[in-house]
This record gives C-alpha cells, sequence and structure tokens, in this order.
C-alpha cells in the first residue's frame, strides 16, 4: 500500500497552491510601422516588419 494522506487538505490551502494557475492576458503594443497590435519582441503578423526591416514579403488578399 502506498504512501496516504494523513488529513484532508483544505480548500483555502489547496487555492493557496494553485494561486499561479491562471492565465494572464497577454501585453500588446502598437507596431511603429503599421499601428496593428502585436506581441512585444515578435515580428508584426500585418505587415511582416520587426525592428524596421522587412522580414517576409507582404501578404496580398486575393
Amino acid at each position: 500500500m502506498g504512501a496516504l494522506p494523513k488529513r484532508k487538505i483544505s480548500k483555502t490551502r489547496r487555492d493557496k497552491r494553485r494561486t499561479h494557475h491562471n492565465i494572464s492576458v497577454p501585453t500588446l503594443i502598437r507596431c511603429d510601422n503599421c499601428g496593428d497590435m502585436k506581441l512585444p519582441h515578435v515580428m508584426c503578423p500585418s505587415c511582416r516588419q520587426y525592428r524596421g526591416r522587412q522580414i517576409l514579403p507582404a501578404f496580398e488578399e486575393k
């Protein structure tokens, strides 16, 4: 027989342990080139530029 808890863990103690199990809202910044919102340190998905340089060819909608 394996190890078993000797006492019931209260809801308060259980929830204190889980305080960091939440989902955080991602931080968004404005792109310097097009002004759309993007993640910091990531290429802009709309104009495809990063730090003033074109990374991928511009996306063309058909």
